[in-house]
C-alpha cells in the first residue's frame, strides 16, 4: 500500500511567511528528520506515493535539509517507483534561485504560487513578486523539474469575462501540464474580508461567478487541461496524486510544525509554533500536538466532503467498507438533486455533475446523511 506524507509549516518563515533572519539549520534539520523517523516506527512497509514540502515558504528551506528528508524517507518507508516529490514556491527570484539544487535533492514537481498575469491585479492581491519576475521563476522551474503546475485566482472586483479569458489563454500558452485556478472568496479575518465590510470589495455576484467557472472549465479542457477536480484541471496523468491522496481520503502522514495527517482512522496535529514544535520534538521525541480517534461517522462525513469534489465522484461501495457506515448519503436528496441534474448516480458511485459543482457546498449539506 502507498502513501504520501507532507512536510508543513516551513521553519524559515514566521506565520505571516515574513522570511526568519536567524534560523539554526543543523537544529531544524535534526527535528524534522526525528519527526519524521517517528512516524516511520508507526507506519512500517508502506511505500510513499508522494511527498510534498508545503505551508509557508518551504523553498526556502536548505536544498540540503530538503535530501536528507527525502534520504530519510526512502530508507524508512520505501518509494513507490514513480513517486511525486513536489515543492510549493513563490515565484521569487531569490526562492527560483534555489531551483535547480532543489531538482538535484530529488524534487521532481513545483507548484508555483503566481496568483495573476496581472501587475495591477499582484498589487490587489498582496502579492510581493511583479508580473515579469513571476514569469522569470516560471521558465526557471521548468527548466528544473520534470513537472510544474501553478495557480491563478479569478472573479477578482472589475475582472470581465473577456479579461480572464485573455488571462487563462496566456496561462495555458505557457505549456504546463496542470493549473490551479480558483475563484476569490472573501475569508473572514482576512484584508479582503475587512475591505468587503467598508464596502470597498465589491463581491462577485452568483450569475457572473458562474459564468467564469463555466468558461474556465470550457477554455481549459480545449486547450487539453479538462477538470478533475472542483478548482484543478491537469492533462491526464499530470493530476496531483498528493492531492489525489486526501481527495480520495486515503491514509497520509503530517511531518513538521502545524501539520496535519490522517493515520490509521486518527487525526494528528502538529505544534504550529515553530519554537513550540522544536521543544516537542526535544521533550518527545516528535512534535504532535494531538492525536485523536476520528469515529466511523465522522471519517464517512469527512470522505464525501473530500470526494465530491473531484469529477470521478466518490465510491459508496468502497467508503461503506472503509467506515463501516452503510448509509451513507441521504437517497432521497440524491434522488431530488438528480433529477434537476447536479449529481449523477451509477451503482455504488455518486458523481457532482459540472452544473452542480457551482452549488457544491449546498449540494454536500444535503446528502450527507
Amino acid at each position: 500500500m502507498h502513501w504520501p506524507f507532507c512536510v508543513s509549516k516551513c521553519p524559515y518563515c514566521d506565520f505571516n511567511s515574513h522570511v526568519r533572519e536567524q534560523v539554526d539549520q543543523d537544529q531544524w534539520r535534526a527535528a524534522l528528520l526525528a519527526d519524521l523517523a517517528h512516524e516511520a516506527t508507526l507506519t512500517p512497509g508502506r511505500p510513499l506515493s508522494s511527498i510534498f514540502f508545503g505551508g509557508g515558504t518551504p523553498s526556502l528551506m536548505p536544498p540540503q535539509t530538503v535530501a536528507a528528508l527525502i534520504e530519510a524517507a526512502e530508507r524508512d518507508w520505501g518509494f513507490a517507483p514513480d513517486i511525486e516529490i513536489t515543492l510549493e514556491a513563490n515565484p521569487s527570484s531569490v526562492e527560483a534561485a534555489r531551483f535547480g539544487d532543489l531538482a538535484r535533492a530529488g524534487v521532481n514537481r513545483v507548484s508555483l504560487g503566481l496568483q495573476a498575469l496581472d501587475d495591477g491585479a499582484l498589487t490587489f492581491l498582496g502579492r510581493a513578486h511583479c508580473l515579469s519576475e513571476g514569469l522569470l521563476a516560471l521558465d526557471t522551474a521548468q527548466a528544473s523539474f520534470g513537472r510544474t503546475s501553478f495557480d491563478l485566482i479569478y472573479a477578482r472586483p472589475g475582472q470581465s469575462l473577456g479579461d480572464w479569458e485573455a488571462e487563462l489563454r496566456l496561462a495555458l500558452s505557457f505549456g504546463t501540464g496542470h493549473l490551479s485556478l480558483y475563484q476569490l472568496t472573501i475569508e473572514p479575518g482576512t484584508r479582503f474580508a475587512a475591505l468587503a465590510a467598508r464596502g470597498a470589495l465589491p463581491e462577485t455576484d452568483s450569475d457572473r461567478a458562474a459564468d467564469l467557472f463555466e468558461l474556465t472549465r470550457a477554455v481549459a479542457a480545449a486547450a487539453g487541461l479538462p477538470a478533475y477536480e472542483v478548482s484543478n484541471h491537469a492533462r491526464p496523468g499530470e493530476e496531483s496524486r498528493h492531492n489525489l491522496t486526501y481527495w480520495r481520503y486515503r491514509d497520509y502522514i503530517g511531518v513538521g510544525p502545524g501539520a496535519h495527517g490522517r493515520r490509521l482512522t486518527a487525526a494528528s496535529f502538529r505544534r504550529k509554533k515553530p519554537e513550540n514544535f522544536l521543544a516537542a520534538v526535544a521533550r518527545n521525541g516528535h512534535g504532535i500536538e494531538s492525536e485523536d480517534a476520528l469515529t466511523p461517522q465522522t471519517r464517512a462525513a469527512e470522505a464525501l466532503l473530500m470526494g465530491l469534489r473531484l469529477e470521478e465522484g466518490v465510491d459508496l461501495a468502497r467508503l461503506a467498507e472503509v467506515t463501516g457506515i452503510t448509509e451513507l448519503v441521504d437517497e432521497a436528496a440524491v434522488a431530488r438533486l438528480a433529477g434537476h441534474g447536479l449529481v449523477i448516480r451509477n451503482d455504488s458511485r455518486l458523481q457532482v455533475t459540472p452544473a452542480g459543482m457551482l452549488v457544491l457546498n449546498r449540494i454536500i449539506a444535503e446528502i450527507v446523511a
